[in-house]
Protein backbone atom coordinates (compact mmCIF):
# COMPACT_ATOMS: atom_id res chain seq x y z
CA UNK A 1 0.00 0.00 0.00
CA UNK A 2 1.68 3.44 -1.65
CA UNK A 3 1.33 6.44 0.81
CA UNK A 4 -1.68 7.75 -1.09
CA UNK A 5 -3.49 4.90 -0.89
CA UNK A 6 -2.40 4.93 3.11
CA UNK A 7 -4.06 8.17 2.94
CA UNK A 8 -7.11 7.45 1.42
CA UNK A 9 -7.84 4.87 3.63
CA UNK A 10 -7.36 6.75 7.07
CA UNK A 11 -9.70 9.67 5.03
CA UNK A 12 -12.03 6.80 4.53
CA UNK A 13 -11.79 5.83 8.33
CA UNK A 14 -12.17 9.59 9.74
CA UNK A 15 -15.10 10.15 7.83
CA UNK A 16 -16.49 6.70 9.53
CA UNK A 17 -15.34 7.58 12.53
CA UNK A 18 -16.81 11.20 12.75
CA UNK A 19 -20.38 9.77 11.43
CA UNK A 20 -21.22 7.02 13.68
CA UNK A 21 -21.19 8.40 17.48
CA UNK A 22 -20.63 4.60 18.34
CA UNK A 23 -17.93 2.25 17.45
CA UNK A 24 -16.17 -0.39 19.04
CA UNK A 25 -12.78 -2.51 18.72
CA UNK A 26 -12.35 -5.85 18.80
CA UNK A 27 -10.11 -8.58 18.89
CA UNK A 28 -11.01 -11.33 16.13
CA UNK A 29 -7.45 -12.84 16.52
CA UNK A 30 -7.67 -16.90 16.55
CA UNK A 31 -10.88 -17.11 14.85
CA UNK A 32 -10.65 -19.44 11.51
CA UNK A 33 -12.01 -17.93 8.41
CA UNK A 34 -15.35 -19.42 8.75
CA UNK A 35 -15.88 -18.30 12.20
CA UNK A 36 -15.26 -14.50 10.94
CA UNK A 37 -17.14 -15.16 8.38
CA UNK A 38 -20.23 -16.27 10.77
CA UNK A 39 -19.64 -13.44 12.88
CA UNK A 40 -19.83 -10.88 10.20
CA UNK A 41 -23.32 -12.23 9.20
CA UNK A 42 -24.29 -12.20 12.47
CA UNK A 43 -23.15 -8.58 12.54
CA UNK A 44 -24.78 -8.33 8.82
CA UNK A 45 -28.13 -9.64 10.36
CA UNK A 46 -28.06 -7.09 13.03
CA UNK A 47 -27.20 -4.05 10.45
CA UNK A 48 -23.79 -3.79 12.46
CA UNK A 49 -20.60 -3.23 9.93
CA UNK A 50 -17.39 -4.83 10.34
CA UNK A 51 -14.25 -3.94 9.31
CA UNK A 52 -10.58 -5.25 10.17
CA UNK A 53 -8.36 -2.38 10.02
CA UNK A 54 -4.74 -1.55 10.47
CA UNK A 55 -4.04 -0.14 14.00
CA UNK A 56 -1.31 2.67 12.60
CA UNK A 57 -4.27 3.36 10.05
CA UNK A 58 -6.98 3.47 12.74
CA UNK A 59 -4.76 5.76 15.01
CA UNK A 60 -4.07 8.65 12.13
CA UNK A 61 -7.89 8.85 11.49
CA UNK A 62 -8.80 9.04 15.14
CA UNK A 63 -5.50 11.43 15.70
CA UNK A 64 -6.96 13.37 12.17
CA UNK A 65 -10.63 13.56 13.76
CA UNK A 66 -9.23 15.97 16.57
CA UNK A 67 -11.17 14.32 19.24
CA UNK A 68 -9.14 14.77 22.09
CA UNK A 69 -11.59 11.84 24.23
CA UNK A 70 -10.08 9.00 21.85
CA UNK A 71 -6.66 9.11 23.77
CA UNK A 72 -7.30 6.48 26.05
CA UNK A 73 -7.97 4.11 22.67
CA UNK A 74 -4.61 4.94 21.68
CA UNK A 75 -3.36 1.67 23.94
CA UNK A 76 -6.18 -0.49 22.99
CA UNK A 77 -4.43 -0.43 19.15
CA UNK A 78 -2.28 -3.93 19.11
CA UNK A 79 -2.69 -6.92 17.33
CA UNK A 80 -5.98 -7.94 15.37
CA UNK A 81 -8.44 -4.84 15.13
CA UNK A 82 -12.19 -5.25 13.93
CA UNK A 83 -13.84 -1.57 13.96
CA UNK A 84 -17.13 -2.49 14.42
CA UNK A 85 -20.37 0.07 14.14
CA UNK A 86 -23.85 0.12 14.68
CA UNK A 87 -26.87 2.20 14.54
CA UNK A 88 -27.85 1.58 17.88
CA UNK A 89 -25.03 1.96 20.69
CA UNK A 90 -25.64 -2.03 22.48
CA UNK A 91 -26.15 -3.49 19.15
CA UNK A 92 -22.71 -4.41 18.59
CA UNK A 93 -22.14 -5.34 22.52
CA UNK A 94 -25.20 -7.81 21.89
CA UNK A 95 -23.84 -9.63 18.94
CA UNK A 96 -20.63 -9.90 20.21
CA UNK A 97 -22.13 -11.68 23.80
CA UNK A 98 -24.06 -13.85 21.90
CA UNK A 99 -21.76 -14.86 19.44
CA UNK A 100 -19.43 -15.82 22.25
CA UNK A 101 -21.74 -18.14 23.80
CA UNK A 102 -20.32 -20.57 21.29
CA UNK A 103 -16.58 -18.99 20.55
CA UNK A 104 -13.89 -17.18 22.98
CA UNK A 105 -13.63 -14.29 20.79
CA UNK A 106 -14.21 -11.67 19.61
CA UNK A 107 -12.70 -9.83 22.93
CA UNK A 108 -13.99 -6.13 23.55
CA UNK A 109 -10.46 -4.28 23.50
CA UNK A 110 -12.18 -0.55 23.65
CA UNK A 111 -16.24 0.99 22.86
CA UNK A 112 -16.59 4.65 22.06
CA UNK A 113 -20.62 5.31 22.83
CA UNK A 114 -21.77 8.53 22.70
CA UNK A 115 -18.77 10.50 23.82
CA UNK A 116 -17.59 7.80 26.95
CA UNK A 117 -14.77 5.38 26.41
CA UNK A 118 -15.58 2.18 27.42
CA UNK A 119 -12.08 -0.03 27.74
CA UNK A 120 -11.44 -3.57 28.56
CA UNK A 121 -13.73 -6.88 27.76
CA UNK A 122 -15.36 -6.43 30.74
CA UNK A 123 -17.43 -3.76 29.96
CA UNK A 124 -19.26 -5.83 27.35
CA UNK A 125 -21.99 -6.89 30.11
CA UNK A 126 -22.50 -2.92 30.72
CA UNK A 127 -23.06 -2.06 26.68
CA UNK A 128 -24.73 -4.80 26.00
CA UNK A 129 -27.43 -3.76 28.47
CA UNK A 130 -27.65 0.01 27.55
CA UNK A 131 -31.30 0.47 26.13
CA UNK A 132 -31.91 1.64 22.29
CA UNK A 133 -33.73 5.08 21.85
CA UNK A 134 -36.97 3.43 21.53
CA UNK A 135 -36.61 1.32 24.42
CA UNK A 136 -36.00 4.09 26.56
CA UNK A 137 -38.31 6.32 24.86
CA UNK A 138 -41.34 3.61 25.66
CA UNK A 139 -39.98 3.97 29.14
CA UNK A 140 -40.63 7.52 29.65
CA UNK A 141 -44.26 7.17 27.97
CA UNK A 142 -44.85 4.36 30.68
CA UNK A 143 -43.91 6.55 33.74
CA UNK A 144 -45.67 9.36 32.44
CA UNK A 145 -48.78 7.55 31.96
CA UNK A 146 -48.39 5.79 35.52
CA UNK A 147 -49.64 9.06 37.47
CA UNK A 148 -52.33 9.89 35.22
CA UNK A 149 -53.72 6.25 35.01
CA UNK A 150 -53.77 6.46 38.74
CA UNK A 151 -55.23 9.31 39.43
CA UNK A 152 -58.44 8.51 37.11
CA UNK A 153 -58.38 5.08 38.82
CA UNK A 154 -58.50 7.12 42.40
CA UNK A 155 -61.13 9.20 40.47
CA UNK A 156 -63.28 6.66 39.66
CA UNK A 157 -63.01 4.69 42.60
CA UNK A 158 -63.80 7.65 44.28
CA UNK A 159 -66.20 8.26 42.21
CA UNK A 160 -68.17 4.93 43.17
CA UNK A 161 -67.74 5.58 47.22
CA UNK A 162 -69.33 9.05 46.80
CA UNK A 163 -72.08 7.75 44.73
CA UNK A 164 -72.41 4.84 47.77
CA UNK A 165 -72.66 7.36 50.65
CA UNK A 166 -75.28 9.73 48.60
CA UNK A 167 -77.51 6.80 48.23
CA UNK A 168 -77.12 5.80 51.41
CA UNK A 169 -77.85 9.25 53.11
CA UNK A 170 -80.62 9.85 50.82
CA UNK A 171 -82.30 6.30 51.73
CA UNK A 172 -81.65 7.58 55.51
CA UNK A 173 -83.90 10.98 54.78
CA UNK A 174 -86.41 8.85 53.14
CA UNK A 175 -87.31 6.73 56.58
Amino acid sequence: MNKQEKNKTIDELAALIQTNRNFYLADTSTLTGIKINKFRRACFEEKVEVTVVKNSLLQKALERTSNASFAPIYDTLTGNTALIFGEQPSTPARVIKEFRKENSKPTLKAAYIEESVYIGDEQLDVLSALKTKNELIGDIIGLLQSPAKRIIGALQSGGHKLSGIVKTLSEKEEK
